[in-house]
């Protein structure tokens, strides 16, 4: 395995650690809808104090899967879709397009 699929699995890692806890799903839910900021966010999760929402925000930064900049005092997150299309690139692509082969072969074979 060379370097670069090296850093792809450990960048994939990262993804799934991030995607593995409830609510960090949520929060990418949250963003999928639309970009919120900081505070937003914290009062869609009134269950997890301001600092626990935060804790969650840096393993989903640290995966790539949001973003955020700043605009005044605020912080703007989005959602970053592109290391979530890596995976299903890696793992679902492939079984996707054998079923669609498979689809389109019983079809023809059915006319």
């Amino acid at each position: 395995m060379s370097a670069t699929e090296r850093k792809g699995h450990s960048d994939d890692d990262a993804v799934f650690k991030a995607l593995a806890a409830p609510i960090r799903r949520c929060m990418l839910d949250a963003l999928k809808d639309s970009p919120r900021t900081t505070g937003e966010l914290c009062a869609l999760f009134p269950e997890s104090d301001r600092t626990t929402v935060l804790q969650h925000l840096r393993v989903l930064e640290r995966a790539d899967l949001v973003t955020g900049r700043k605009v005044g005092r605020e912080r703007h997150l989005s959602l970053a879709p592109l290391p979530i299309k890596r995976i299903h690139d890696r793992w679902i692509g492939d079984y996707a397009r054998a079923a669609v082969d498979l689809l389109d072969e019983l079809d023809g074979s059915a006319g």
